[in-house]
């Protein structure tokens, strides 16, 4: 199957809340080796004027990921994952990831380029921040934005 042309500037909704947990952000850090005090210690982050642990930058990787997974599994895609390789990952921070936060994405299919075969497909993942607004919905707070580029090889490559 060949990828889908159309693709091209499809978004996926907001799926499921992503809770943002103080052992969450001290495993990520651990395995990527970030050893600053902040994603530990909840008085170092707070003497930086945070309310809890900050997550190290690339953490925002889990929420764009989940959102990432809508266009691998659409059955309209044409991607088969088997055959993905991760080409580059970019992030802008709007302000840090905290133990609390409640993350939801939204995907954007911002490229898609035939390249023999297959196809390079470029999304976008704009995280946002939900907090009750009092009136039973959530008001929603930029966080991050994270652009990520995929190869799908296409046969006998």
């Amino acid at each position: 199957m060949t990828i889908n042309p159309d693709l091209q500037g499809r978004s996926y909704p907001a799926a499921e809340v992503y809770d943002v947990g103080r052992e969450k952000i001290r495993e990520f850090a651990r395995a990527v080796k970030a050893t600053h005090p902040a994603h530990f210690d909840v008085d170092a982050a707070a003497a930086l004027g945070h309310g809890d642990l900050v997550a190290p930058p690339t953490f925002a990787i889990i929420i764009a990921q989940r959102a990432d997974a809508q266009l691998i599994e659409d059955p309209d895609s044409g991607i088969d994952f088997s055959r993905v390789v991760h080409a580059d990952q970019r992030f802008i921070h709007h302000r840090p990831i905290l133990a609390g936060d409640r993350l939801v994405a939204e995907l954007h299919v911002d490229g898609v380029r035939a390249m023999g075969g297959g196809a390079m497909i470029t999304t976008r993942s704009e995280i946002f921040g939900l907090t009750p607004d009092g009136t039973g919905e959530d008001s929603r707070e930029p966080v991050a934005t994270a652009t990520s580029s995929i190869l799908v090889r296409g046969e006998g490559q």
